[in-house]
């Protein structure tokens, strides 16, 4: 009898710790931007996730990189060149696939318009200044005969219609308001020139990983399955809800994005380390085996 209960007891316990686990909070970090739809969604359906918004990349790298969230939406370029110097973190899924413009001024015509203009970009590390080098590269010009300025998305429509800038290209829906507002035009979308393009992932931190390694599979899985049902209906109900651009902005936007098949195959990730190189992004860009995990 005194085995059976002794069983008992170890059995309540480990429920008991089990159910203690699973209700602790996830923190995972976003910015106000489309292409974080993906964890918008999947938050409504957890809840036991807690989201933090960031108003720029650096911040939410920072609280990524020191512990402070178990997980974030980021660039991926920028996840890379943090893994790169000493982060402990994984890619664990794309955010999303395509979504970005090349947004000119109406009297750009041409990616040789560009000459001698000031074009920019949320960040350095980013498939905005992949995009960026792949559009000089189609229209003859290099990046010696161009002004790259780094400038915070949501002031990118303003210096658009002012004349600080000619030109940029930036996570959403900052794009589809400066077409909207009649400030510019859409050069070229992402899919015309690179199709299936990688710019967000989601991203978990080492330390969720190893420390709740069953929360945290459960989480990857939940994740890439939430995110496939994610039509145009959806995304624009999420977006309505959480962001501050009308809807036709919204709905502009959300026409650029796609939300399936997320996975970060070994394929993706070759091409993109290669653009990572050939664009002067990093010399040495993490292994596929260092940097992504599955979630299995």
């Amino acid at each position: 009898m005194k085995n059976v209960i002794s069983l008992l007891l170890a059995v309540l316990l480990a429920s008991a710790c089990t159910n203690k686990e699973s209700n602790k909070v996830i923190k995972l970090a976003y910015l106000p931007i489309t292409h974080s739809i993906s964890v918008l969604n999947l938050a409504q359906k957890n809840p036991n996730i807690e989201l933090v918004k960031f108003g720029s990349w650096p911040e939410l790298t920072d609280a990524l990189n020191a512990g402070q969230v178990d997980g974030a939406v980021v660039l991926i370029e920028l996840a890379m060149k943090s893994k790169q110097e000493g982060a402990k973190i994984k890619a664990v899924s794309l955010a999303h696939k395509d979504g970005n413009v090349i947004v000119v001024a109406k009297d750009i015509n041409s990616v040789a318009d560009l000459k001698g203009k000031t074009f920019a970009i949320p960040h350095r590390q980013s498939s905005h200044n992949i995009l960026l080098h792949e559009a000089l590269k189609r229209g003859g010009l290099t990046v010696d005969e161009i002004v790259i300025r780094e400038l915070a998305p949501t002031e990118m429509p303003s210096a658009l219609a002012s004349g600080q800038i000619s030109g940029f290209c930036v996570a959403e829906p900052f794009g589809a308001m400066a077409v909207k507002i009649g400030s510019g035009k859409v050069l070229y979308t992402s899919e015309e020139l690179w199709g299936n393009s990688l710019c967000c992932a989601f991203v978990l931190n080492d330390e969720f990983i190893n420390g709740r390694p069953k929360e945290a599979k459960q989480l990857v899985a939940e994740f890439k399955k939430e995110a496939n049902k994610i039509g145009y209906e959806k995304a624009l109900t999420l977006a309505k809800g959480k962001f501050k651009q009308t809807e036709d902005v919204l709905s502009l936007s959300l026409k650029w994005i796609k939300f399936n098949d997320l996975e970060i195959t070994p394929g993706l990730y070759k091409v993109l380390s290669s653009k990572v190189k050939d664009y002067g992004l990093s010399d040495t860009p993490p292994a596929y085996e260092d940097f992504v995990w599955s979630g299995k």
